[in-house]
């Protein structure tokens, strides 16, 4: 099977494409490398394995129809996005057009050109708001949605917030509108927090990464004044490591048919949810030092607490998380004292 991947080189696309070698698919990978550390995944990607490489961005609509009508793949995973909240604050215009504009361009290419793809998306938790009409209990270090002991499942009502959100959500509905109207097969993934190797974190996006090098930084002797954390610090996700994004990605595209047209909410589940303050727990027991931070407002439309529901994709095809948060973690401030993060970046 031809398989094509967009942002490829980010965290998720890099890891999958890694796999994908070893299962000798023909591999077509398309980034903008425009994403700090994409440059260095797309390097490491050509020390392990054999793939083509196109260097292009989705919101061209062009070029995106030559590719889809040439190489008509059989299995799309678009991952391909701006991914930060607070980037889409900043621009907004940036945020929608890359994450509604360009994923719109791509069902409207497989469309008219390559009817038969499959495409999986890598959606987010966003779509569903902020999340405030649920009910709280506030613990010494975390937040507990208390009606929801198992976590959130997909039948709770999306809600829109943030340009992010509103981008995210767009795209989301426009994927199983697709399926709909249009008969193509695709698959929406709603993800709550990710992490792992090939994870180049910012202070926008991928908490658990930048987190893990803050830690490093402080046990360097890099960090002389205390980092920032917006909020108390008791929000909570469910974290979800690279490996499992992988497994079920790769399982996906496998079981097509039980799982075509739907939206699946994905995450580690409760037994590997983390506030940031077990988080900091956590890296301070590890590395032996003490985290020194200071408290920004909270940032706008931020949850709470997300922690997914997984059981409607684990009754499906079986997948579920195997990889423990306390096992993921150590493996993140492995890869990141290896690779030399620190707050200085590379």
């Amino acid at each position: 099977m031809k398989i094509f991947i967009t942002g490829a080189c980010g965290f998720l696309g890099s890891n999958l494409a890694a796999a994908l070698f070893k299962k000798n698919e023909e591999i077509l990978l398309f980034d903008n490398l425009s994403r700090f550390g994409s440059a260095e995944n797309l390097a490491w990607l050509k020390k392990n394995g054999k793939f083509r490489f196109i260097q292009g961005d989705i919101r061209g609509r062009e070029s995106l129809e030559n590719i889809i009508k040439t190489e008509r793949p059989g299995l799309i995973y678009h991952l391909a996005g701006q991914v930060a909240m607070t980037d889409s604050i900043d621009n907004p215009r940036n945020d929608f057009e890359i994450n509604a504009l360009g994923s719109f361009n791509l069902l409207e290419a497989v469309r008219q050109f390559s009817p038969e793809s499959v495409i999986i998306y890598s959606s987010t938790n966003k779509v569903y708001g902020d999340l405030e009409w649920v009910r709280y209990a506030q613990e010494e270090k975390r937040y507990v949605a208390v009606d929801y002991p198992n976590g959130f499942p997909e039948s709770i009502p999306l809600d829109f917030r943030s340009p992010y959100g509103n981008s995210k959500g767009c795209a989301d509905q426009y994927m199983l509108d697709y399926f709909r109207v249009f008969g193509i097969r695709t698959v929406v993934f709603r993800h709550s927090s990710m992490y792992g190797a090939r994870q180049f974190a910012t202070f926008g996006q991928g908490w658990i990464g930048w987190f893990c090098q803050m830690a490093v930084a402080a046990k360097r002797g890099k960090v002389q004044t205390p980092f920032t954390i917006s909020g108390n610090g008791k929000q909570v996700r469910d974290v979800l490591y690279a490996d499992d994004l992988v497994e079920l990605y790769s399982q996906a595209g496998s079981n097509i048919e039980k799982i075509q047209g739907q939206a699946f909410n994905i995450g580690g589940r409760m037994e590997n949810s983390l506030s940031i303050l077990e988080l900091f727990d956590i890296l301070e027991q590890e590395f032996r030092i003490k985290l020194n931070y200071s408290k920004l407002p909270a940032r706008a439309s931020d949850q709470k607490v997300f922690v997914a529901n997984t059981d409607k994709i684990t009754n499906l095809i079986g997948w579920q998380p195997r990889v423990d948060k306390l096992r993921g973690v150590k493996e993140m401030l492995a890869w990141t004292q290896d690779t030399g993060l620190d707050t200085g970046g590379l």
